[in-house]
């Protein structure tokens, strides 16, 4: 379809009315191109027509008077959606100190809609119509800095947050899952968190298996997920049709889709819509209530729908069948033509073209007025408000409000433990080339410590070579443990993000188990490390020194860890944690006695000294390995030369009686850290509400 001109829009930019509610349109049409270049109407005409109730035009069975049992008749009205823009430019600042400098920006305006059970229903528009932000409207999951409010019914009854939760699945438009499970193992974890804590094992497994054989997921069953980039896996269609297998697991009555078909092929696009008519059809006994968002679908796709929900600068330009519209909008002037996808067209007429802005929003304000004061849209409305026989009861809800959606978990804090901890488990273990990297790169670069300090004597030269090497011990488990913390925590975050505000499992369960799965491996590092290094640069020669030397080594390590996991807690990606991360541990570094002598810290700084694991490693390693050497060989005789390892202990301002503390505040730093990382975490939660 091309446009005459500049695309002008299809309907016009002036409606007047009368008292017998006649209204004249001035339109101008455009040309479109099919297999033969046929121009329609071309030119301003001006038709005049009485606007009848789409009510009149075929309509599909009213189903709002029947029972539906655990079907769900989903109504909204009124509602509106408010975005706080800030102002941000200084010299307005400092020119306008008194003022509130945020405005609201209105998203969505009084937008109103009835979904019902066996329906498939389609929510159409241009880019930036508000689409996704109506469907996170529906359901209470509305971005930071937002606020709202409208009125959410079902089968005429108010909803709260918690409650629709419990009875809605909402398939996001990012698949994100823990890549390294398979299929089922990934439906039975779900399972486990998502359904009643009452119902027993087997018929959880006989459900995950019905779903599967439901969801035509059988032959990849055992096929793991797969990480792009990392490891193949399930493909685009797979991974769709398996992100609706976990949300109907527990057969909730409404269903909303965010894109679905978003990166899929036409073949892979069709078989997802279609499996949601079928998980909509009342003949196959589910009859659920559905929801869809999609930019634009093919004519094959758009035929599948049962209603449309056109959307159109944040209002309602039409709700009802594809047919209704094309009735609708051809009384306004806009025929669609024959042979021609209704979906493309649609959106067309409703959009707003560059350099005729004010024109087509004056456009689409007519389009969505004559919708809302035809006599369909006028029942749409009373449906919509019809909640509780009160029609200007509003239920008000804010984004950051105590109240917002806290779902009731299905499986106690023992079964979330068992299952979170399990799975994060087999995410550990089941990627063996991550592990076999890992291990392979403490080997290497332990050999290679090994062998540059390779026989090291109890000399001059000898002193100053340790001491180095044993702070490398330190700084090289500190930035092996961050950056691999940071690599896996911090790009899991979403995941848990979202299972979360599904009400899946609680923020504590999460956080233990996921560092409990991980534990293993930052306590065998160390002790691997140290075992390498400390026979080949040839410490103190006693095998009590090498394992105070191993544990102080991986009491360190478990320290950048968990200072790893705060930097993720805090970081929004894994970009900006891999970004922020070493210009913090810098501080800490210059602070930890050996590039710094402890006694010259100034006294502001002395808090990051007191913050140091660095200090407190680089002590008790230096106190184990000097404090019972009585001489050292003096072989430079123009060099002053330490008399024995307590003058060495004496030039760093360590002191002997100091190593249990160190100790202790190595283990301190540990449960500190982790308790900031957990609290970093939970703010993450309230913040993503």
């Amino acid at each position: 379809m091309t446009a005459t001109e500049e695309t002008e829009p299809l309907i016009s930019t002036t409606l007047t009315s009368s008292v017998n509610k006649v209204q004249r349109v001035t339109y101008r049409t455009i040309s479109f191109e099919d297999n033969e270049r046929n121009t329609l109407h071309d030119g301003n005409l001006e038709n005049s027509f009485d606007l009848k109730p789409i009510s009149s035009l075929s309509t599909a069975e009213d189903l709002n008077n029947k029972s539906f049992g655990n079907n769900i008749t989903y109504t909204w009205s009124n509602v509106n959606v408010y975005c706080s823009v800030k102002n941000d430019r200084i010299w307005d600042r400092l020119k306008f100190r008194t003022r509130k400098f945020v405005a609201q920006k209105h998203i969505l305006k009084d937008v109103y809609g009835v979904a019902y059970p066996g329906e498939l229903l389609i929510i159409m528009g241009a880019s930036g119509a508000g689409k996704t932000t109506l469907l996170n409207a529906l359901t209470f999951r509305l971005a930071s800095g937002l606020s709202a409010s409208g009125l959410m019914a079902a089968n005429g009854q108010r909803i709260s947050p918690g409650v629709l939760t419990s009875r809605m699945a909402y398939v996001q438009q990012d698949d994100l899952f823990v890549g390294t499970l398979t299929v089922t193992e990934h439906l039975m974890f779900q399972a486990a968190v998502r359904m009643d804590r009452q119902i027993p094992r087997n018929q959880r497994i006989k459900r995950v298996n019905e779903v599967i054989n439901e969801l035509a997921l059988l032959k990849c069953r055992n096929t793991v997920i797969g990480i792009p980039g990392r490891m193949k896996g399930l493909s685009g269609g797979e991974m769709k049709r398996l992100s609706f297998a976990s949300e109907v697991l527990t057969d909730p009555p409404l269903m909303l889709c965010d894109e679905p078909t978003s990166g899929l092929d036409s073949f892979m696009a069709h078989q997802v819509i279609s499996l949601l008519k079928a998980l909509a059809n009342n003949s196959t006994g589910r009859g659920k209530t559905i929801i869809v968002t999609l930019h634009q679908p093919s004519s094959e796709l758009f035929a599948l729908f049962d209603k449309i929900l056109l959307m159109a600068e944040g209002r309602v330009a039409f709700m009802g069948t594809a047919a209704q519209a094309c009735a609708f909008f051809k009384t306004l002037g806009a025929t669609c033509p024959n042979n021609y996808n209704p979906a493309d067209f649609f959106v067309q007429v409703l959009a707003v073209v560059p350099g005729r802005e004010q024109t087509c929003k004056h456009a689409i304000e007519t389009t969505c007025d004559t919708f809302r004061r035809s006599e369909y849209g006028v029942n749409i409305v009373l449906k919509a408000e019809a909640v509780d026989g009160e029609l200007e009861d509003t239920l008000k809800w804010f984004n950051h409000s105590k109240n917002s959606s806290r779902s009731v978990y299905k499986a106690s804090w023992c079964e979330q433990f068992r299952a979170v901890l399990w799975r994060s488990w087999l995410s550990v273990i089941k990627e063996p080339i991550l592990i076999k990297v890992r291990f392979l790169q403490t080997i290497m670069v332990s050999l290679l410590i090994g062998v540059i300090y390779f026989g090291q004597r109890i000399d001059q030269d000898g002193v100053t070579n340790i001491n180095g090497a044993l702070f490398i011990f330190l700084t090289n488990m500190t930035f092996q443990n961050i950056f691999a913390v940071i690599n896996v925590f911090c790009a899991e975050l979403p995941i848990f993000l979202r299972e979360h505000k599904n009400g899946m499992y609680r923020t504590d369960v999460y956080f233990i188990c996921k560092t409990l799965a991980e534990a293993p491996i930052f306590l065998a590092i160390p002790v691997i490390f140290t075992a390498i290094v400390y026979p080949m640069i040839g410490l103190y020669p006693d095998v009590k020194h090498f394992f105070v030397a191993t544990a102080v080594v991986t009491l360190v390590g478990n320290v950048s860890t968990s200072f790893g996991y705060l930097i993720s807690c805090i970081s929004n990606r894994v970009s900006v944690a891999l970004s922020v991360g070493p210009p913090i541990i810098i501080p800490f570094l210059l602070f930890g006695g050996f590039f710094l002598n402890t006694a010259s810290v100034p006294s502001y700084f002395v808090w990051f000294s007191y913050l140091s694991w660095f200090r407190y490693g680089n002590e008790a390693l230096l106190i184990n390995q000097w404090s019972e050497v009585d001489s050292i060989a003096c072989t430079r005789s123009n060099v002053t030369c330490p008399k024995s390892g307590r003058t060495i202990l004496q030039t760093f301002n360590f002191k002997k009686e100091d190593f249990w503390m160190d100790i202790i505040c190595l283990f301190a730093l540990i449960i500190a850290f982790r308790f900031l990382a957990f609290f970093a975490l939970l703010s993450k939660t309230f913040r993503s509400k």
